[in-house]
């Protein structure tokens, strides 16, 4: 009911009018994304996804949805993991969504009165409804989309974050040290473990510094993986000598019966570095 190829080609010659009115009405006082942006190559970027949209989103008129779709899936993709939009808040975003919507609905009418009388109310409303219906599920597989990349994104960006709080520095006579700084949480403290291991085995140290003057708050369970740190160390026959044990974070694992036997307190790094010397 809803294919038409006249609509489809009514719609089609004005897709490029449709990005520049677009464009020309867009509230460009956002503070901040894409919307606000005045430099030229942006600019030019975001009409270009616009335009791109409007030749898939016109084919809802003449071709099966789910080849339609399917076309639509690597622009919808693009434009989710796009810089400029990530950094767009999102409502801006769905805002702009909805008023392109508006404009289809409008140009419907504009088609309707060119030709009335030729069209059913019938056949009129399954156009509007499969407007309304297409923009709805793009916006959510938008959004989708765009969360799922945030997502990605935060989450290599934590892990480069732990990597760099949690390195293994090379140091002389296969020793190395690995100096803690801020707030450790468990999710640190397991990759601490994991990647200590990993670059411990890797630069053959059997020596290994772990200095805690930069953490000033530690609680039961970090200890606790700190210490299980301490044991895998040494079945991959690694000694390990702690540093700057602050005194609350000693008495946190005196209290978890946390053994000492298996390694070297020292008050300060230099003391530890000398003594190994």
């Amino acid at each position: 009911m809803h294919r038409n190829q006249e609509l489809y080609t009514f719609l089609l010659d004005k897709s490029w009018n449709l990005t520049e009115e677009w464009y020309e009405s867009l509230d460009k006082s956002d503070p901040k994304g894409v919307y606000a942006s005045t430099d030229p190559e942006t600019v030019k970027a975001v009409k270009q996804q616009n335009y791109e949209f409007h030749l898939h989103f016109c084919k809802i008129f003449v071709e099966e949805k789910s080849k339609l779709i399917k076309d639509f899936e690597k622009w919808i993709v693009e434009v989710a993991q796009d810089e400029e939009h990530i950094n767009t808040p999102v409502q801006f975003v769905m805002r702009e969504f909805f008023r392109v919507q508006e404009q289809y609905l409008d140009f419907i009418k504009e088609f309707i009165a060119i030709h009335e009388g030729k069209y059913s109310l019938e056949a009129i409303e399954s156009w509007n409804r499969m407007i309304v219906k297409t923009f709805g599920e793009v916006i959510l597989w938008f959004v989708e989309e765009n969360h799922k990349y945030s997502l990605h994104k935060l989450q290599s960006q934590q892990e480069l974050i732990n990597e760099l709080s949690s390195p293994v520095i090379t140091l002389n006579n296969n020793a190395a040290l690995l100096p803690l700084v801020g707030d450790i949480d468990t999710a640190r403290a397991k990759f601490m473990l994991e990647n200590t291991l990993e670059q411990c085995a890797e630069k053959g140290v059997d020596q290994l510094y772990i200095d805690l003057s930069g953490v000033a708050i530690m609680d039961t369970m970090v200890a606790h993986q700190i210490f299980q740190l301490i044991e895998a160390l040494n079945l991959i026959g690694v000694k390990t000598t702690l540093s700057g044990l602050r005194p609350e974070i000693a008495s946190t694992a005196v209290k978890l019966g946390l053994p000492f036997e298996k390694v070297s307190i020292k008050s300060t790094l230099s003391q530890a570095i000398g003594a190994h010397n």
